[in-house]
């Protein structure tokens, strides 16, 4: 080997030297990135979130951030008390109100910061109940009787109370209009019932009362998201197109009940769009519309159902649904606000649950042939 096979050997080696050094210290930071972001969520997570147990411990006045977070440590109130100091500096908490407070590991940062701000004192809770996304009325009446000692029945015969309606319309009348009174509307609450965990303090659930803090849910999530966009409109292929939030739900309900991910969710709400904007004499045609017209659950959506005579079904109707036909979680909502800019005006899912999308009739034959009628 010559002298200068010497030196190129020589200087391959340092340069796959430093290359390996490059990507170990890459790697290295990569890990320490993914560990910094586990430990910072496992620490704004409750230490226990089906504790029903309270801890009493006391504040004092002239208490600092640190020193409440530190108290907190030590009661097993939450799993980091420097964290919870940090989360109360970078929220511009710093009003506390002194005193003796019942609290629990099953709470989050926020409802600790809200307790100590108010001074109200927690109660134990004595129920939960997980209302899941894309429940409808119906589902959500069986899941409260199975959670709670309540009727779904009683919980039935509430939403179609047109007096405690008419109540709840008064106490939010920029969420709640007329809108959900139109004829045609099943029930006038359906999809505003905010899907989320509801803790439940007195031992027989007051049903009203619990549909109040549902609909505050709502306000506080899905209606204030609606708000947060300049006169309230979903833009598409740069136009806007203004929805009520009676017609922002009822869009996100229809995705919800149709999608798996959020990319789907994207794109289905382009389609969607698409026929809406485009070639509005287009029907959307989406199954979900059809069983709950039926007002049952089905496995398989059959061509005799498909012509049901109902306004809630897709196939005989243009446009969207009277109103939502469940409740929408984030993912569906946000969609709606943000679509994929796409051509599609078709898409099904195969036996697998995955959609496949086309932007002419023919292509979207060849789907059905080839996800569909070969399976």
């Amino acid at each position: 080997m010559s002298k200068y096979d010497d030196v190129k050997f020589s200087k391959n080696v340092s340069s796959y030297l430093t290359l390996f050094i490059v990507l170990a210290l890459l790697i290295v930071i990569v890990i320490g990135i993914i560990s910094a972001f586990l430990y910072i969520r496992g620490g704004l997570q409750p230490v226990d979130e089906d504790s029903t147990e309270t801890v009493e411990l006391t504040i004092d006045q002239g208490y600092s951030a640190g020193d409440i977070g530190d108290i907190l440590e030590e009661q097993g109130i939450v799993k980091n008390g420097t964290m919870f100091e940090l989360y109360l500096r970078l929220n511009s908490i710093s009003s506390y109100q002194a005193g003796t407070y019942q609290m629990s590991p099953a709470m989050d940062f926020e409802q600790i910061a809200r307790t100590l701000e108010s001074g109200t004192v927690y109660q134990e809770v004595l129920h939960r109940v997980t209302i899941p996304e894309g429940y409808t009325i119906k589902e959500i009446a069986g899941q409260l009787e199975s959670n709670l000692p309540v009727s779904a029945d009683d919980f039935m015969a509430l939403m179609e109370d047109e007096a405690f309606i008419k109540e709840l319309i008064a106490e939010y009348p920029e969420m709640l209009t007329d809108e959900i009174l139109a004829e045609d509307i099943k029930y006038p609450l359906e999809g505003y019932l905010y899907p989320a965990t509801y803790d439940i303090t007195t031992e027989q659930p007051d049903l009203k009362q619990l549909v109040r803090n549902m609909l505050t849910a709502t306000q506080q999530n899905s209606y204030s998201l609606y708000t947060s966009v300049p006169e309230y409109t979903i833009t598409y292929e740069g136009e806007p197109m203004e929805l009520t939030f009676h017609e922002f739900l009822t869009f996100s309900s229809l995705i919800e009940e149709e999608a798996t991910s959020l990319a789907d969710r994207s794109r289905i709400a382009s389609v969607f769009l698409n026929r809406m904007s485009v070639n509005p004499a287009m029907p959307l045609q989406t199954d979900p519309t059809v069983l709950y017209a039926l007002g049952e659950h089905q496995e398989v959506v059959l061509y005799e159902d498909l012509e049901v005579e109902d306004p809630y079904n897709t196939y005989l109707n243009t446009g969207l649904t009277p109103g939502p036909i469940a409740a929408p979680g984030q993912e569906s909502l946000q969609s709606t606000l943000n679509p994929s800019n796409t051509d599609y005006f078709y898409f099904l899912a195969d036996s697998e649950g995955n959609n496949h999308f086309a932007e002419t009739y023919d292509e979207h034959l060849v789907n059905r042939e080839k996800y569909i009628d070969n399976q």
